[in-house]
């Protein structure tokens, strides 16, 4: 007779038995928690501030916590922004009224914090940046104002800053209007800033034509910047990634971001694999290859792949400029401590003084070490390239995760009904949002099935997890399973599908049909319970 398995899922930890050496991405995370133990703020002499340096840093980290799951990096996070949101939910040092893109990145962090920690105060001050949103100033095709002081300019920064949060956010909560919105801001940058002939983007557009920076014809910028095309690539890969599939932009999206990966790989260095800081011009006087923007550039096209945006053949483009990275700017210093280099402070337009936009404005700008933007860039793309050598062993392979037999149902925050209870993106403490990634860390692809199975919606997975089958303490009328559901699920086993089953005790999961489904394979759930939880 033919043997069936029940998989549980499971995770060991053997203490003393083996020292894993540090990654690459958790040695600069060192370096970040030695050198920026509270916020990014150490200098006594300069006040705390709500800023997007921070959020590059922090996605760095919150992936990093993602791929280890060592509840350090999530402190970290925590302790950051604790820095700055108190428990009412306000945010120190921010003005909505100064309508600045730069300050809206930090949001994604303040989403990761709500949904772990179930504070209402990141809520709070999450909404308070959405808010911003609703009324950010537009030029007269909607595009955002970069900020308010700079009225009718659209900035390729300002796509990071805010349209991946804005996308978290509007996902989050059921806003199906907002993505239309979002696409537009990708279209109508690449309509205005993209050079027909390099395919390259201007940092900068002004819809007046006002500045001095901006040609009185096109109104774009005189010159192609790599961290300001870089923070748009970034931002594209990430929007796509909670972009709804039926939404009418999203191949929009996907062509944009062809025409990205192609432009950026024609000005990629052949020798070393980096990026100049002013992209088409490397044999420029004074001109240098740039940390930030080569990591980025890395991140956008690692991720593009993974998430099948870009076919593997682009993959050879990350590969070589993080290649180029570690060989160029990481360092490890006396004291153990790794570095990079080679980041460019700031760069931006207008303002005062006056940032003229010139060749001569971008290599006036002080080249730092440890720069959080080029760090935090460093990280996200470390993060990217350390999930190769585990993808391919679950190409192409799918993990149902059901939603009809445990189909509870729990109203969010602003009252909207949603699938509760084991569901992949819960991020509170049952596990499930980290189940979900290592089995992507791995290659699978994770799905929900919210209907009965059968041969049809069964065939595309290879792994089927059932947890948690209602009783009617759960739902008033609960999806039992039948014979049918046990006969359909029997078969697709039999023909090499995996089926897992966790299951909860008595006072809060069915046995008795669902028993007809284990009973299918020779095992049977009894209805005691051992080391029951006393209190809470």
């Amino acid at each position: 007779m033919k043997k069936y398995f029940l998989f549980i899922v499971s995770s060991i930890l053997i203490s003393g038995s083996c020292v894993k050496a540090q990654t690459l991405a958790e040695r600069m995370a060192a370096t970040v928690m030695t050198i920026w133990k509270d916020s990014l703020f150490t200098d006594p002499a300069k006040p705390a501030k709500w800023t997007y340096d921070q959020g590059v840093i922090l996605k760095g980290i919150e992936g990093l916590w993602y791929q280890t799951g060592d509840g350090k990096y999530f402190n970290y996070l925590q302790k950051c922004i604790d820095f700055f949101v108190d428990d009412k939910g306000n945010i120190r040092t921010y003005k909505q009224s100064d309508y600045n893109l730069d300050n809206v990145l930090c949001g994604r962090i303040l989403l990761t914090l709500y949904n772990v920690t179930g504070k209402e105060k990141y809520f709070i001050a999450a909404t308070t940046l959405r808010n911003q949103l609703q009324s950010q100033p537009r030029t007269k095709e909607g595009g955002f104002f970069h900020k308010k002081i700079y009225p009718y300019q659209m900035w390729l920064d300002g796509l990071y800053m805010a349209e991946p949060f804005y996308t978290e956010y509007a996902s989050a909560y059921n806003e199906t209007d907002a993505f239309d919105d979002i696409a537009h801001q990708f279209i109508w940058m690449e309509n205005h800033a993209r050079d027909k002939r390099t395919g390259l983007l201007y940092h900068g557009w002004d819809e007046s034509r006002e500045q001095k920076w901006a040609n009185l014809i096109t109104g774009v910028s005189p010159n192609f910047w790599a961290r300001a095309m870089a923070w748009y690539g970034m931002a594209l890969v990430d929007v796509l990634e909670n972009f709804p599939e039926n939404n009418r932009y999203k191949d929009s999206l996907k062509s944009i971001l062809h025409r990205f990966a192609d432009a950026i790989q024609k000005v990629q260095d052949p020798s070393t694999g980096l990026w100049y800081d002013i992209i088409d011009k490397p044999a420029e006087k004074g001109n240098y290859p740039e940390a930030s923007a080569s990591s980025m550039f890395v991140c956008a096209i690692a991720k593009s792949v993974r998430l099948g945006f870009l076919p593997p053949s682009y993959l050879s483009i990350a590969k070589k400029g993080f290649a180029g990275i570690q060989k160029t700017f990481i360092e490890t210093d006396a004291n153990g401590q790794t570095n990079l280099k080679g980041t460019v402070s700031v760069s931006g337009l207008g303002g005062t003084p006056y940032r003229d936009g010139s060749y001569a404005y971008y290599m006036s700008e002080k080249v730092v070490v440890n720069d959080p933007k080029g760090v935090g860039a460093f990280l996200q793309a470390a993060n990217e390239m350390e999930l190769l050598p585990t993808l391919g062993f679950g190409k192409g392979k799918t993990v149902l995760l059901d939603d009809y037999f445990n189909s509870e149902r729990k109203k969010n925050i602003i009252g909207i009904e949603m699938p509760y209870h084991y569901k992949w993106y819960e991020m509170y403490n049952n596990g499930f949002s980290i189940l979900g990634s290592v089995f992507r860390k791995h290659g699978l692809q994770t799905k929900t099935l919210s209907e009965a199975p059968d041969q049809k919606n069964l065939k595309e997975a290879a792994i089927y997890l059932i947890v948690d089958a209602d009783n009617t303490a759960d739902k008033p009328n609960p999806n039992y399973v039948q014979e049918k559901d046990a006969g359909e699920i029997y078969n697709w086993v039999k023909a090499g599908g995996v089926l897992v089953i966790l299951h909860n005790d008595k006072g809060n999961a069915e046995f008795v049909h669902f028993n007809t489904l284990g009973d299918k394979f020779g095992i049977h759930f009894n209805e005691d319970s051992y080391n029951k939880v006393v209190g809470t």
